[in-house]
Order: structure tokens, then sequence, then C-alpha cells
């Protein structure tokens, strides 16, 4: 029950400083109606329990199933498995992350439906797996993970030249909101399960970095989405008139069928997996089979409730939010305002809290979990921000920020620890949360649907990108610095050096 307590005290920590800025802006700047401010504050607390329920549901079925599996993979010393498996197993972990299907909805809707939801969640879980197999041969075969990247990133390059500038922005956002609350986690357990067989600085180094890997599958998938459908144009639109409904309750009645029905269908395949391997290979006792069953029925619980919350009365306001402010003759504010939601959302993210332990713990203090606190959260703040920009200004395309931030985000790799490099890229992954996905998207596309010239689905993407790029180069910025001073210090013998 402490456990339970534990995951509702940082998912409400993570919710609410969003929750209490909408209800602050509506007293000042956003005019909501009741019903609508009702409906989002039942939609808050539908997320608060559903995201807690979910959580503690991950950690008692979820990641104990990848760990088990991650270390079976590599026990059968077998190419092939090992191959077979990290296909199987990214495409269908991917197929159920509750982040990836939010976006795919909001690409169907804003592209009419011309890039389907089914299309996306499809090409993108096909794209983990790829890059799933390659990470764990890469664990296995000891090879290097930043010139691994530098391939991937080099290739991302190549076909971005022949990808229409819509997928651009949906691609980069797909990493981001693929390696979610459902996929980190069970990717982290894979990860550490296979390289937990090497003893030492080997292991550590390789705990680190599988998302980060897998998160590039789905920017190259949807790239190749691109350039296999041939579509030259793409009108994006959203339709700003929010419901004249009264009704509080009934939107989240009317969705709460449709979300158990998807979300039941995500969850199949990887049941089904777990119940090959229990017989073939786990063959678990009772105890612990019964703790990771209720694990599984935890999560279809929470993810369910979770995804009511967010549809039926979370984003709506999102977008309103966004679509009142941007219509400001001053857009400073909008800017601000983004900023602001940047640098509250990264701080109540509670995989943040995980990753910034790890790295205090792992330099022994040497980097304290405050500092690296403030410097993902300024760095977030800057994403946000800097998308808003690109929003009012539209001559600002999304590969000005991306194409710089990545080259640096490779240079520094070569700079830094290894391990930072696996934490930094897996760190993008960790940022870019429910949250972002939601209300910070919801915002984006409000905006840019206000905005004159601007493109609601070239413009309105790429902000979850933006959220996955900063603590990339903030934390490789952190490992130079505790490079330097363990270097000066004699303290750390760095293997780049």
């Amino acid at each position: 029950m402490s456990i339970l307590f534990e995951k509702f005290r940082e998912v409400l920590v993570s919710v609410l400083p969003i929750t209490l800025i909408v209800v602050i802006l509506s007293f000042t700047l956003v005019s909501i109606e009741v019903p609508i401010m009702l409906r989002f504050l039942l939609g808050a607390l539908f997320i608060v329990v559903g995201l807690t329920i979910f959580l503690f549901g991950v950690d008692l079925g979820i990641a104990p199933i990848g760990n088990l599996m991650g270390t079976h993979i590599t026990k059968s010393n077998k190419v092939w498995i090992v191959i077979v498996s990290g296909l199987l197993l990214g495409f269908f972990i991917s197929v159920a992350e509750p982040d990836l299907h939010i976006l795919a909805g909001q690409v169907a809707l804003v592209s009419a439906n011309v890039i389907t939801k089914t299309e996306i969640i499809i090409y993108v879980s096909v794209g983990i797996a790829l890059l799933l197999t390659v990470g764990f041969l890469r664990i296995i075969y000891n090879k290097s993970l930043s010139i691994l990247l530098t391939i991937l990133y080099g290739l991302i390059l190549i076909v971005s030249l022949f990808t229409n500038e819509a997928f651009l922005a949906i691609s980069f956002d797909a990493s981001g909101a693929t390696t979610g609350a459902m996929t980190v986690p069970f990717i982290l357990a894979l990860s550490m399960g296979i390289s937990s067989l090497k003893r030492g600085r080997a292991s550590e180094d390789d705990s680190f970095g599988l998302v980060g890997i897998a998160s590039t599958g789905a920017i190259l998938a949807v790239m190749l989405m691109s350039v296999l459908k041939g579509t030259k144009e793409i009108g994006g639109s959203l339709d700003s008139e929010l419901s004249d409904s009264t009704a509080v309750f009934l939107p989240f009645i009317q969705k709460l069928p449709t979300m158990l029905y998807e979300v039941a269908l995500a969850l199949l395949p990887i049941v089904i997996v777990f119940v090959v391997f229990q017989m073939l290979a786990f063959k678990l006792k009772k105890k612990p089979l019964k703790r990771i069953i209720k694990g599984l029925i935890y999560t279809l619980i929470g993810l369910v409730l979770f995804l009511t919350g967010v549809n039926a009365g979370f984003m709506e306001v999102g977008t309103l939010v966004g679509y009142t402010i941007a219509n400001f003759d001053n857009k400073a504010i909008l800017v601000g305002i983004g900023g602001l939601l940047g640098l509250v959302v990264i701080l109540a993210e509670p995989a943040v809290y995980v990753l910034t332990k790890q790295i205090e713990d792992v330099t022994s203090g040497y980097l304290k979990r405050r500092v690296v606190l403030v410097a993902l959260s300024l760095g977030v703040s800057l994403a946000v921000g800097l998308s808003m920009l690109r929003i009012v200004i539209p001559e600002i395309k999304l590969w000005h920020y991306l194409l710089p931030g990545y080259l640096l985000a490779i240079v520094l790799s070569y700079l830094v620890p290894k391990l930072f490099v696996g934490m930094s890229f897996d760190s993008g992954g960790v940022s870019s949360g429910p949250m972002t996905a939601t209300f910070i998207l919801a915002f984006a596309q409000g905006a840019a649907a206000s905005i004159e010239g601007a493109n609601v689905l070239i413009d309105g993407f790429g902000l979850i990108a933006m959220v996955a790029l900063m603590p990339i180069i903030a934390l490789e910025i952190l490992g130079l610095i505790f490079k330097i001073k363990t270097v000066k210090g004699g303290i750390f013998e760095d293997e780049h050096t």
C-alpha cells in the first residue's frame, strides 16, 4: 500500500502544476466556461488515478516480464533467438504505448485521416522493433554506442532530404512519444536483463542507451512512410470550436468502452508472448506468476482510466488555452507561457526523478540531483519556448533547430564518458512523458491553429521532438563537466582519454 501511495504522490506532483496553471489562467487571461473547466478537472482526476494504477501495474507486471525476457534471451546464446525476440517484443510493446496512441490520434485528426492512426502505430512499432533488435546485438557484441548513434543519425539526415516537411515533424515527435510510460520501463528492464550477464563496468555502461537507439527506429519509420506514400501536400487544420455540451460526465461515459477495447487489444500481444515464454522458458511458480498477472490487470485498468481522462476532458482545454493566448497581439506572452509550461512539465515528470537519482548515484554524488534537474528543466523550457517561437514565425523550420542540435549531441557523445552517452540519449525519451504528449502538444496545436500563416500539421507538431532533444544536450554538457572535474581531481580515469 505504501508503494501505491508513493506512486500516487509522484503522479499528483506531476499533474498538479499544469492543473494549477490552467486554473490561474482561467481567472486571468483565458475565459473557460464552467462545464469545460469541470470536464478538465475531472479529466485531471482520471489521469492522476489512472496513471497511479498504471505505474503500479508496470512495476508489478511489465518491468518483471521485460527483465525475465532480457535474461532468457541472452542465456539462449543464439543469435536467431535474439533477433526474433527483439522484433516481437519491440513491436508488441510499442503497439501498447499510450503516448503513441495519443500522438497518432492527434495526427489523424489534424490531417483529416490522410495519415491514419493505424498507419502511424504500425510503422512506428515496426521501426522500434527493428532498432531494438539492433540495440540487443550491440550490447551482446560490445559495439560502440557513439558510433552506432552516429550511423543512425547520419541515416536519418539522408532520409530526411526525401521526407515531406509535415512528416519530418511527426517523425521526431513519434520518437519522443513512443518512448513513454509503457515502453521505457520495459526496454530499461530488457536492457538490464541482457547487460546483467556481463560483469563490471561494461554492464553498467550498457544498461543505458537502448531507449535512445530504439527511438531512432520511430524517426526512420515515419520518414520512410513519407517516402513510400509519396504524398506531396498534406493539408492541416484543427477544429478550434469546443464542444458546446454542458454535460460533465457524459463524455467520460461515452469514451470509457472505446478506451477499454483499444487498451485490451493493445495489451493482448504482450500477454500472449508472456504466456508462451512462461510455458516454454520461465516456468514461474504460483506466487511470482500471480504477482505478474495482478500487475497486468492493474496496467489495463490504469491505462483505460488515463486515456479516458486525456480524451474526455484534458486535451480540449490545452487546445483552448493555446488558441486563445496565440490570439493576443503580444506574441511574447505565448512564448513566455510555453517556456513556463516546459519548466513545469519536466519538473513534474516522475521518470525524470528516477533518472536524476541514478545520475547522482553513478557519479557518487559528484553531480547533484538538483543540478541535473535544473539543467533538464531549463533545457525543456527552452525547447517549448523555441517551439512557440517557430509557430509565431513560420519561416523558422524545425530542421533549423534539430540539425545543429543533433550534430552537437553526436559530437559531444565522443567527448563525454560512455555512461553519459547512454543516459543522455535515454533521457530524451524519459523527458517527453504523458504531460507533454497530452497537454503541451494540444497547447501547441491550438496555438498553430490560431496564428495566421502557421500550418497546424507542420508547425503544430515537432514540439515533442524538441523536448526529446534538449535533455540529451543538457546531460552531455553535464557529463563533460563531470569528466573535467574528475580528471582534474584524478578520481576517474575516463575511457575516452
